[in-house]
């Protein structure tokens, strides 16, 4: 994960640095989606997750819901327990996310 500082210069103080950027709902998505695709056919536990995605519990399992609800991964139940496997629409997504964001940025713009 790559940390985004801004720089500002305050009229009174000179340059300071702000606190790292957040990640917007959809590059979360983008990497939760890519970390289970990197686990292949076996799938990813929620703890490995979890540290993937550099995100608290709670929050994980808003995304997971709603990327099971989409149709983009699915939960099995591997060796008892819960792990999470891309779908193919899950990976058409990713390639999408990829070909659009690479338009984007053919023109100077980010996502």
């Amino acid at each position: 994960m790559v940390i985004i500082t801004k720089v500002y210069k305050s009229l009174n103080k000179g340059v300071y640095l702000s606190m790292a950027a957040y990640r917007k709902s959809l590059q979360i998505v983008v990497d939760l989606l890519t970390a289970t695709g990197e686990s292949g056919q076996e799938g990813i536990k929620i703890t490995r997750l979890l540290e993937k995605a550099n995100l608290p519990h709670s929050r994980l399992a808003k995304f997971v819901e709603n990327l099971t609800g989409a149709g983009l991964i699915n939960k099995v139940e591997y060796n008892g327990k819960n792990t999470f496997v891309i779908t193919p629409k899950g990976r058409q997504y990713l390639e999408s996310y990829e070909k659009f964001a690479n338009f984007m940025e053919s023109f100077g713009l980010d996502l």
